[in-house]
């Protein structure tokens, strides 16, 4: 600094921008979190909530039409297979997590491909019904097998 008046350069954080979105994207999460709840677990994290509720169920479940005796029977017969489910479905679910994820984005984008078909032919439906009806000696155009109009577009 040869001037009295120049002022030294401080050195920008470099850090500072990614520091603010890690800071913004967290307290977005808490928001989220406290008006929404956790966020659901991975595919393999609810498959196995999944296994856990039916365990539950099946262990309460009673036969009212059983005898005490046979109801004692029937449990402990339901709780041994319940066990023996659990430890072969377990460790499937442990070693193939990332197998359940990709089937559950396979099945959300699968869902989107769906609405999207039915969303577009509920278009042409409603689209059919307000135009007006061709007189009936004219010959349709561009209609397949079944008279239903194809859209060459």
């Amino acid at each position: 600094m040869s001037d009295a008046t120049e002022q030294p350069v401080h050195q920008a954080d470099d850090d500072a921008w990614e520091k603010a979105c890690a800071e913004d994207l967290e307290e977005e999460r808490a928001r989220r979190r406290a008006e929404y709840g956790p966020p659901p677990g991975s595919a393999a994290e609810e498959l196995k909530k999944l296994v856990d509720a039916v365990t539950d169920k099946l262990s309460s479940v009673q036969a009212p039409f059983l005898g005490a005796v046979a109801q004692g029977t029937a449990e402990q017969v339901a709780k041994q297979a319940v066990r023996q489910a659990r430890s072969v479905i377990e460790p499937v679910i442990d070693r193939n997590a990332d197998v359940f994820d990709h089937l559950a984005a396979a099945g959300t984008e699968l869902l989107a491909a769906y609405r999207s078909a039915v969303e577009g032919q509920e278009s042409r439906w409603t689209q059919r019904t307000q135009e007006p009806a061709p007189p009936k000696d004219a010959k349709p155009e561009d209609e397949g097998p079944g008279g239903e109009h194809i859209d060459l577009d």
